[in-house]
C-alpha cells in the first residue's frame, strides 16, 4: 500500500494527520508546487486543498499518478 499526503493550507489539512496522513502544509502556489515536485516515488494517494489544486492546474490533477482528489471548499 502506498503513502497518501494532504498538501495545502495547515489549517485544512492538520486533522488528516490524525489518521495517519503525511500532512505537508504549503500556503503559497510556489510552496504547494514545491512540495509536489518533492513527493516520493511510493506515494499513492495526494489530497489537495481547492487553492493547492488551483496552484498546480490542471496537469497535475488529470496526471495517472498519484491518484489526487480535491477537498470540498
Amino acid at each position: 500500500m502506498g503513502t497518501v499526503v494532504a498538501i495545502g493550507e495547515g489549517v485544512k489539512t492538520s486533522g488528516f494527520a490524525l489518521a495517519g496522513v503525511i500532512v505537508r502544509p504549503a500556503e503559497a502556489p510556489e510552496s504547494v508546487r514545491a512540495v509536489w515536485q518533492e513527493l516520493p516515488g511510493d506515494v499513492a494517494l495526494v489530497i489537495l486543498t481547492p487553492a493547492a489544486a488551483v496552484a498546480l492546474g490542471p496537469g497535475a490533477l488529470n496526471a495517472p499518478q498519484p491518484l489526487t482528489v480535491v477537498m470540498p471548499p
